[in-house]
């Protein structure tokens, strides 16, 4: 069955940060709430009394504190690179399929529901190490980012769509 656009996952992703846009605090047991009423599968993994890990359409989400914050993040693509499993390829080619797949994501990020509460943001140093190639816009006081990672040379390139909140 092919999967369109409205139920890809970008579409489950958007669709969880919809939910919890407006959640003051951000919150583990708002957050798995959400995760939970817009039908993704629980990991498994609870921590602290709530589920911290789900899937859903081929997406992997999640939340955890990070840096003094929370950061819910959802992997939307991945890309296999360790030469062990058969699938080791040109890394800078990998790059090159993580970076246009991200580039097929963002319209679908920026004509959801969020656009309305999007504003654009400036990245930084940080950003500039961690992602090959990102996007940023503020949202609500959080931050959103949407970018290529990969955070180890042994590890898949992954798309990823992460929001935090800072302390």
């Amino acid at each position: 069955m092919a999967r369109t656009e409205r139920d890809g996952p970008m579409a489950a992703a958007v669709g969880v940060l919809e939910g919890i846009r407006a959640l003051t605090p951000l919150t583990g047991e708002g957050v798995a709430a959400q995760f939970g009423a817009r039908g993704w599968e629980a990991g498994g993994r609870p921590k602290g009394g709530f589920e911290t890990s789900w899937s859903k359409s081929g997406v992997i989400g999640w939340f955890h504190r990070y840096s003094g914050g929370v950061r819910v993040e959802f992997t939307v693509w991945m890309r296999d690179v360790d030469e062990d499993t058969g699938y080791f390829e040109d890394l800078e080619a990998v790059y090159a399929e993580g970076e246009q797949a991200l580039a097929g994501f963002l319209p679908q990020i920026e004509s959801s529901a969020l656009s309305a509460h999007l504003s654009e943001a400036e990245g930084t140093a940080e950003d500039t190490d961690e992602y090959i190639a990102f996007r940023k816009w503020t949202l609500n006081g959080r931050m959103l980012t949407a970018g290529v990672v990969q955070e180890d040379t042994d590890l898949p390139v992954r798309v990823v769509l992460v929001l935090e909140e800072q302390p």
